[in-house]
């Protein structure tokens, strides 16, 4: 390991994840583990690129140094970034695979007992088929999570550096809720949250901002595409914050119009079902006990909304397409698995299809302390409320016109040309 002052964390942190790693490794009799999933070697040696569509994976023996393969490209990013000494590098004409191989016969591998992720997204089948054909002379064995185990619960160093991703995330909710107003596109919302998270020291994160209207809210994991909000519509909004690739993320909900009975309903369960969760949280609560706790009072609506997914997911180190750790944990029904001090959660008591035709959110990310939890925000939780301000005769202005579908607006063109070619014969 070569010592340097310039990484995310102090050089102990990673000799302490390296370490811990190891006695996994030892406990399941492995003498090498094939590491491929880009957040497991970010958390392990600050290794990050945006390149990681090619293969590569960090191999960490038992015993001796660790070493990486890289595209070529991508070597820079090991020196420039990381602890790792060893590199062996292949060209974008050349053989990833063959190249790992060969190197795990080069350090004294080739008959050894060798882990690897095989549920990491980065290492398709294909290239599991090939390694599986030609490396022969060992055993591979699957050690998916191994890593995982480790990044599961974060150290006070990464909880310092996810609340300098909260204040990204804060930063951008507040111009997200500025720009909120009628006549004004879901684009300009998003430009408006993005430009706020990166001034306030944020990265790009592994999700850009969900930004949707009206009808639009119903839509699952859709964002801006240039609808214009108009007046009397709410505005759904979820901003991830990234700092050095560790996220925190929040919902929040804008109406531009006097609350109604639904939305004052929907409100309230969701910040009830905040408030209990997190006061229920603490090291020992079972997953599943959370979800439920949630589930329940949101469950209990007259509005005709829905918690159609988990209530909550594991949150830290992220790369696209996702900003959520939900693979290693997540809130939801059936799981046993327990909350340990360390660990952190998006918690996410949001509801689908109020009134039928809305959806709305309001979210918390929360670390699990030694007697219970704590935000890693100081934002209210409350809708914000924008009516449409009346003019000197008392009265509101009507929103525009949607816009048309496109579709639509071609018929009804072609309709007004034939009726016009019929007036005119």
């Amino acid at each position: 390991m070569r010592q340097r002052d310039d990484m995310t964390f102090p050089f102990e942190e990673y000799e302490r994840r390296l370490t811990e790693l190891r006695q996994r490794m030892s406990q399941r009799l492995l003498d090498a583990v094939v590491i491929t999933d880009p957040e497991n070697l970010m958390y392990l040696t600050d290794y990050q690129t945006t390149g990681y569509s090619f293969f590569q994976c960090l191999v960490v023996p038992l015993e001796g140094e660790p070493f990486m393969i890289t595209r070529m490209l991508e070597e820079t990013n090991v020196h420039a970034r990381t602890w790792v000494e060893l590199t062996r590098p292949y060209p974008d004409t050349g053989d990833a695979i063959q190249m790992l191989v060969q190197s795990l016969r080069e350090f004294g591998l080739a008959n050894k007992y060798i882990g690897y992720e095989r549920n990491s997204y980065f290492f398709p089948a294909y290239h599991q088929d090939y390694i599986h054909t030609t490396y022969t002379d060992g055993k591979l064995l699957d050690c998916f999570g191994i890593v995982e185990q480790g990044r599961v619960k974060k150290s006070e160093h990464e909880i310092e550096v996810m609340r300098k991703a909260a204040r990204a995330t804060e930063a951008g909710m507040r111009a997200g809720y500025e720009a909120c107003q009628p006549g004004v596109t879901e684009n300009e919302i998003g430009a408006a949250i993005s430009a706020a998270m990166f001034r306030a020291g944020g990265e790009p994160p592994a999700v850009m901002p969900y930004v949707t209207s009206g009808p639009r809210t119903l839509i699952g994991h859709a964002t801006w595409e240039g609808r214009e909000v108009q007046a009397g519509e709410h505005v759904f909004l979820e901003v991830g914050g990234c700092y050095r690739r560790y996220h925190t993320a929040m919902m929040r909900t804008v109406v531009l119009d006097e609350l109604s009975p639904s939305m004052v309903k929907a409100q309230d369960r969701m910040k009830l079902a905040l408030k209990e969760v997190k006061e229920a949280i603490r090291p020992g609560l079972t997953v599943s006990d959370a979800d439920n706790l949630v589930r329940k009072i949101i469950t209990d609506n007259d509005v005709g909304a829905r918690l159609i997914t988990r209530s909550g997911y594991s949150i830290g180190i992220a790369f696209p397409p996702s900003w959520d750790e939900g693979y290693i944990i997540s809130l939801k029904q059936g799981e046993s698995a327990v909350l340990e001090e360390g660990m952190t959660f998006h918690l996410i008591p949001w509801m689908w299809a109020v009134d039928g035709d809305k959806t709305c959110g309001i979210s918390d990310t929360v670390r699990v302390t030694a007697t219970g939890c704590e935000s890693f925000f100081d934002f209210e939780e409350d809708f914000l409320v924008k009516p449409a301000k009346a003019d000197n005769q008392g009265r509101k202005p009507a929103g525009g016109p949607a816009k048309e579908d496109k579709g639509a607006r071609t018929l009804k063109l072609a309709g007004e040309a034939k009726k016009q070619e019929g007036e005119e014969c």
